[in-house]
């Protein structure tokens, strides 16, 4: 596919950014509204699709388009060019805070999936599709780990993850259990598919979710400790609710355990 070749530095350490080096005539694609700041002399524009060579001609870029609604996300991308002679930097920063995961697809087969949130940006000419699956359970059950991202080429591609990353090395054959909000992506050697929990004390009781995503060797892992919707859903529950009134959390006292720690607002 031959993606520009670029380079990259990752800052911060738990909301970070990722600052990419164009040379001249080097170009990086990324989802919009994670552009973060740019040098003067990067041209940027809106591309239909993901501007790979999977995604010429009209009929490409209307199937790649569509392919990224299945997803959720926009049909359009944004693409910024070095236009000068000189090197240039852009940088784009991660949603909320967690890691930014460099992935060289090279070392990956040239193939990469991955949640379908999860992708920030890569270089140009890398096509970022949806992996199709073959499996009726995971279609009907596989939650936020159902829907997933395909990045291919032969370039670098940058997805962000909730929490601390934890990497696992699966040999051939081993499984690894996981919760289908924390997985952020695997290898493209990986076989995937939902589990059913099963117990009925766990199903009605457990709150953890009725399936795992089990995934089998060989093959890279990448998983996250706090997947995004599961931050939002706690930061709903402790939201006030009529009147400016919060639930007191962490404290059995509640409101007059707020005012004791010097929280004076009534």
């Amino acid at each position: 596919m031959n993606a520009h070749e670029i380079d990259y530095t990752i800052f911060g350490e738990e909301m970070q950014y990722v600052e990419i080096e164009l040379d001249p005539n080097e170009g990086v694609v990324a989802e919009a509204g994670s552009f973060m700041m740019m040098d003067d002399g990067i041209s940027m524009e809106t591309i239909f699709g993901d501007g790979s060579q999977k995604d010429k001609g009209f009929m490409g870029k209307i199937f790649g388009a569509g392919k990224r609604l299945l997803t959720g996300e926009s049909l359009f991308m944004t693409a910024f060019y070095n236009t000068q002679s000189g090197k240039k930097h852009v940088s784009f920063a991660s949603p909320y805070p967690g890691k930014i995961i460099a992935i060289d697809l090279t070392k990956f087969g040239e193939k990469f999936i991955c949640q379908k949130d999860a992708f920030l940006c890569a270089a140009k000419g890398v096509s970022i599709g949806i992996e199709f699956s073959r499996k009726l359970g995971r279609g009907l059950f596989g939650g936020e780990g159902f829907i997933m991202q395909k990045l291919e080429g032969d370039g670098m591609a940058f997805v962000h993850a909730g929490g601390t990353t934890a990497i696992k090395e699966l040999a051939p054959g081993e499984k690894l259990k996981i919760d289908t909000g924390c997985l952020i992506g695997f290898d493209h050697t990986v076989n995937y598919d939902v589990e059913f929990v099963g117990g009925i004390k766990n199903t009605l009781f457990g709150g953890e979710g009725l399936f795992f995503a089990t995934l089998t060797g060989p093959g890279t892992v990448f998983v996250q400790s706090l997947p995004f919707s599961r931050l939002a859903k706690r930061v709903w529950a402790a939201a006030p609710r009529g009147g400016g009134k919060d639930k007191g959390e962490g404290s059995i006292l509640g409101g007059l355990g707020d005012l004791l720690d010097g929280d004076n607002r009534f």
